[in-house]
């Protein structure tokens, strides 16, 4: 079960560490390069909130193919919207 309330934390948290960095765009690429799994989370009007997988898709499709719950960080960023999560993933691939 996906929960909302601590990736909004997440978010939150990952919003502060930008806008306190001197070098934005270098902070926003050390919280990428420092998570396994980073999740771009939105506001939507079909679901409320919508979810986009930055960082992490095999690792998240090997979890889930193998039922095995191992050990991996993971982050949410707030974006705009779906086409800023989409794009955020295809400046970091």
């Amino acid at each position: 079960m996906i929960d909302f309330d601590e990736l909004r934390g997440l978010a939150d948290d990952v919003r502060t560490f930008i806008q306190m960095s001197e070098d934005q765009a270098l902070a926003l690429r050390a919280v990428i390069a420092g998570h396994d799994v980073v999740l771009g989370i939105y506001p939507s009007a079909e679901q409320g909130v919508g979810l986009h997988v930055i960082k992490g898709d095999e690792l998240l499709r090997q979890i889930a193919n193998s039922n095995e719950v191992g050990e991996y960080t993971h982050t949410a960023i707030a974006v705009h919207n779906l086409e800023q999560a989409v794009t955020l993933k295809a400046l970091v691939a």
